[in-house]
């Protein structure tokens, strides 16, 4: 029998310096089971530093043809396709076709370098393209945060958060290895 997916109730509030926008949303987070507490955490980062009222959590791993995060326009075009990990040549390729800008952020320590060496040189014809990495010691503190009912606030300046779950405070520094000229 296949496992379902655990539920999480997140409350985010997001103070982003940078892009002057504050707001909290209510979401309700599904975690595949293949999923960790670290991905999950990451997943709520991107959303954190993309947020808007458009933005939404796709079907994510139940679905190759999805991302993470997507923002569509009224028409139905995919504005902003947000993919997490460390995705292949061909999805980075096919990513960068179906949408008008595309951000990757990628975690993992050592196994994330050597993914981006692997592809960097394949991926600078994509001017939508953006690729951003986040520390694994971050990741990894972010994880052992993660609980089924969560506040999290999380104040972006100047590219650095600063995120508050409950009681303790991270701090992630995340690195830009590709710019979309944005």
């Amino acid at each position: 029998m296949a496992q379902k997916a655990t539920i999480y109730k997140v409350e985010l509030s997001v103070s982003d310096m940078d892009r002057h926008y504050y707001e909290t949303h209510k979401l309700t987070v599904a975690k595949h089971p293949s999923e960790t507490d670290e991905r999950l955490m990451v997943r709520l980062l991107a959303f954190a530093l993309n947020a808007s009222e458009q933005l939404e959590f796709s079907r994510g791993l139940s679905t190759d043809d999805e991302p993470d995060l997507w923002e569509k326009s009224l028409s139905g075009e995919t504005e902003l396709w947000v993919t997490l990990g460390l995705p292949s040549e061909k999805i980075v390729r096919q990513s960068c076709g179906k949408a008008k800008e595309v951000i990757i952020y990628s975690y993992g320590g050592r196994t994330a370098e050597v993914w981006w060496d692997k592809i960097k040189n394949s991926t600078t014809r994509f001017e939508n393209l953006k690729v951003i990495n986040m520390a694994e010691a971050e990741t990894s503190k972010l994880a052992q945060q993660a609980n089924r009912s969560m506040k999290l606030q999380v104040n972006i300046q100047e590219g650095d958060l600063m995120v508050s779950v409950d009681d303790s405070i991270v701090y992630v520094t995340p690195v830009t290895w590709k710019d979309n000229g944005r």
